[in-house]
């Protein structure tokens, strides 16, 4: 039955994705198919969907930071929303059940907070998913939801171990001080990997490990596979491997999909109370944007990390599958959750698509409820001296940093949307700041026309965002340069038509620069040069 599998997943994924929504909205349609055509899951897709979600674990990990978590608007910010989000929705459905509304009548007030505990959860798979689609992994606003998803993601796991019996035996202590121990071990062995396979089969190495060691002490082993991505997420490999396991990650959460619609049939009365709940998450929505305003976030970071929030969970499932096997609620409720979450899901992949423009058409609303003393980070930006400004410092943009510093001295200024990536940088001596170029805020903070600036180099890997940036930069008067690094030549026109001096095709003239860099600096095009001189 295996192909049938594979064959449903394409046909709905690829249906979902012709209509704007993500395909793993598909992927939970053709679960839902596949179980009223009286097809059954089994172990083998447990396993896949067990596996998709191990990897994806690793892989936040890889990119996750312990001072990310030790954020007030993280660790404080999940911890209250969780509270509020269950005493309202434990009320709300015990409120229903006084009513005598069906599936709701006779439940006790400890089935009640056991459902709003698990409507409590947001979707990390979702969350990535969206987050990674827009290549926004290393912004503010993705820091923020992923390090608010692995806290409930931490609460779900404690209250996994709690519900069956299962507490961290004496042998964790001894782990923890061996995981510090052979860190440093680990890093190196993974810096002699090179960039191949063998890097690859280390990733899955490391996640296996993880699984299995905490396993071995009673706990989660989803868990462990997120502390050993943790454990190498300093290294500078680690973004690299990430990317590495992207293509694995994503082939098995297909089966985590399926899993989550193959798994129950949904009554009609099911879908009602499903719709209900549904209709509850503007709530949570809303109470995530309020929190994340309290916090001193901007008005921006929090709408976008909400956005990518407002949606029930797959670990929300988990729980109400504990809470099945335990006899604390009935398995009707397993399913309605199943059938919330993927309404839940298409609605919030609408919301997340239009996520920037939301923003723009609601800023001046939005920024009311920003707190007065702002975020170091969100003063205004001052561009100084500085006559070049290279947006992006990933590899392009460094390597285009390094040489125009080199050529025309320290009138080169840096910016990026990753604090972590600025950081590096202003350890290495270079002159680098925070902002993002897809942030309507942010052109109101750094006016380019204002101070020396004569060139702007884009070096970003989003179209969209150097759309965007060369129309912020025009609209406020900017007369210098606007010069833009692009994957595709196709790229080069639809920039032309707005109004950019000039496009630099990465691939395409890779080799000129090449052959530029060759020229400068061997004796033979010296040596050449001089004949074709006399």
């Amino acid at each position: 039955m295996e192909p049938f599998w594979i064959v449903a997943a394409f046909i709905f994924g690829a249906a979902s994705s012709r209509v704007g929504l993500p395909p793993l909205v598909g992927y939970l349609v053709a679960g839902f198919v596949l179980n009223g055509l009286g097809v059954e899951g089994g172990e083998l897709l447990v396993k896949i969907a067990d596996i998709g979600v191990t990897l994806l674990l690793f892989t936040i990990g890889l990119k996750l930071k312990l001072k990310t978590l030790a954020r007030p608007e993280v660790w404080a910010g999940t911890t209250i929303h969780m509270l509020i989000t269950v005493a309202v929705f434990g009320f709300g459905v015990w409120i229903l059940g006084v009513a005598e509304m069906p599936l709701f009548r006779n439940l006790s007030w400890q089935t009640a907070i056991l459902i709003a505990f698990t409507l409590s959860f947001s979707s990390t798979v979702f969350a990535v998913k969206v987050l990674e689609n827009r290549k926004e992994m290393a912004s503010r606003h993705a820091a923020a939801a992923i390090g608010i998803l692995i806290m409930q993601d931490i609460i779900a796991v404690v209250f996994l171990s709690a519900s069956t019996g299962k507490l961290p035996s004496p042998w964790m202590a001894a782990l923890l001080v061996l995981l510090i121990l052979v860190r440093p071990l680990l890093t190196r062995l993974m810096a002699q990997c090179g960039h191949g396979e063998l890097l690859v089969l280390f990733g899955i190495l490391m996640t296996t490990a993880g699984y299995i060691s905490f396993e071995m002490v009673d706990l989660k082993g989803d868990l462990g596979a997120l502390v050993f991505g943790m454990l190498l997420a300093n290294n500078p490999k680690a973004t690299e491997l990430a990317d590495r396991l992207l293509g694995f990650k994503d082939l098995f959460l297909v089966g985590f999909f399926l899993n989550i619609g193959i798994s129950g049939t949904p009554s009609l009365m099911g879908i009602s109370i499903a719709l209900l709940l549904a209709l509850a998450m503007p709530f949570k929505f809303a109470l995530f944007f309020i929190i994340l305003t309290r916090f001193r976030l901007r008005a921006r970071t929090s709408i976008l990390a909400s956005l990518g929030l407002a949606n029930y969970s797959e670990f929300g499932l988990i729980v109400g599958a504990i809470g099945v096997a335990n006899g604390w609620m009935s398995s009707d409720w397993l399913v309605i959750i199943a059938i919330a979450l993927s309404i839940t899901y298409i609605g919030a992949a609408q919301l997340n698509t239009a996520a920037h423009k939301i923003y723009a058409h609601a800023s001046e609303f939005l920024k009311r409820f920003e707190t007065a003393k702002r975020l170091p980070e969100d003063e205004i930006i001052e561009t100084g001296e500085s006559e070049i400004v290279i947006l992006g410092m990933g590899g392009v943009g460094t390597s285009a940093y390094k040489e125009m510093r080199r050529r025309y001295g320290n009138v080169v200024i840096g910016l990026d949307f990753s604090n972590e990536t600025v950081e590096r940088h202003r350890k290495q001596g270079r002159n680098v700041i925070y902002g993002d170029a897809k942030d309507s805020d942010f052109w109101e903070r750094v006016d380019p026309a204002r101070g020396r600036v004569q060139v702007v180099m884009l070096a970003l890997r989003d179209l969209d965002a150097v759309i965007f940036a060369i129309q912020q930069m025009k609209s406020r008067d900017y007369r210098g340069q606007i010069v833009a690094s692009v994957r595709y030549e196709d790229e080069i026109d639809i920039l032309k038509q707005e109004g950019i001096d000039a496009a630099y095709g990465l691939y395409d003239d890779a080799g000129v620069g090449f052959a530029d860099h060759v020229c400068t600096y061997t004796e033979y095009c010296k040596l050449k040069a001089g004949v074709f001189e006399s």
